[in-house]
């Protein structure tokens, strides 16, 4: 579900006086900021790596269109195939016949930013297919039926009595007399749901963290687990990313892990960092049978050339 600014000064002046959700805010904007500072603090090259990381940046801006060349080129060379979509309505209409070309009725689904950008559930809802958030705070939002309310916690602003009422409202088929009073109980029951969800899709689509143009590979990172799962049980597997999301060689992409990790989770790095390349070849075990990758722009050239540029160099943290 997309967000919506309408009425932004109304709803602002609710959520101010909702003490509920004040108060679970205020318990995670705390935990964000100590995890985050005490993993600066452990790392004194911080600053320095930071400096790296924004010129890495900039000099792929200053390159885009010769690194998604060489990214568009390699990921054919393993497999693989690309799509461009100039806008939001092509990359929903691209990935839906993708889907629906693979006959699929399930789809599963890792966190991507860029998917809610272009309103991709509701598309693919559209057709009929099953859209399963895979992300535990995108799970349960998905079943509140909200959008995400923040880039790497989604579900910040519910708290456990609201998570329970969900689970018991949308899994009837479990236990009415079971017991969810416990955060562990709580993701211990999403576990078995989703993996019978990961078991049967159709089709998985993951966002990416980065674009390696050295490797026609994409880089996502988790602490679940559930994008691993999404790109490598389905038959197919299809990653939509924003155009500045290319990076030139592995060596960038470990510089900028480095940073994203600690600044967005205060990690030093992310339980699951995956390089996902192609299709699976002869004598692989696992892997999709087939590997697409959905390159937005939706505005992105127009800001790489306006006052608005440096919002390129973002890598959601």
């Amino acid at each position: 579900m997309q967000s919506q600014s309408h009425n932004f000064r109304s709803r602002s002046i609710a959520a101010l006086a909702d003490s509920r959700l004040q108060a679970a805010l205020a318990k995670a904007r705390g935990g964000f900021v100590d995890k985050r500072r005490a993993a600066i603090d452990a790392l004194p090259e911080f600053e320095a790596l930071r400096a790296q990381g924004q010129a890495i940046r900039e000099h792929v801006l200053d390159h885009l269109d010769r690194y998604l060349d060489q990214y568009a080129t390699k990921v054919e060379e393993i497999g693989g195939q690309v799509h461009w979509a100039e806008t939001a309505a092509d990359a929903r209409r691209i990935i839906a016949e993708l889907c629906a070309a693979a006959g699929a009725k399930r789809v599963t689904k890792g966190k991507s930013m860029v998917g809610e950008e272009v309103g991709l559930n509701e598309a693919l809802e559209a057709r009929g297919m099953e859209v399963v958030e895979t992300d535990l705070g995108e799970y349960i939002i998905q079943l509140a039926k909200e959008p995400p309310s923040h880039i790497v916690a989604p579900a910040v602003h519910k708290n456990r009595a609201q998570v329970e009422a969900l689970f018991r409202q949308h899994h009837r088929q479990e236990d009415i007399a079971r017991d969810l009073s416990r955060i562990p109980d709580l993701v211990d029951e999403a576990r078995r749901i989703l993996r019978e969800k990961f078991l049967s899709a159709d089709v998985g689509i993951t966002g990416a963290n980065f674009l390696v143009a050295e490797t026609g590979g994409n880089i996502i990172v988790t602490n679940e687990g559930n994008g691993d799962l999404t790109a490598n049980l389905p038959k197919t597997h299809i990653v939509i990313a924003g155009i500045e999301k290319v990076v030139p060689t592995l060596d960038e992409a470990a510089t900028l892990l480095r940073l994203l990790g600690r600044s967005a989770t205060g990690q030093a790095i992310t339980s699951y960092v995956t390089h996902h390349a192609g299709p699976r070849r002869p004598g692989d075990k696992d892997g999709p049978s087939a590997y697409h990758v959905v390159l937005v722009d939706n505005g992105r050239s127009r800001m790489l050339a306006g006052r608005y540029r440096d919002m390129l160099r973002c890598i959601r943290c």
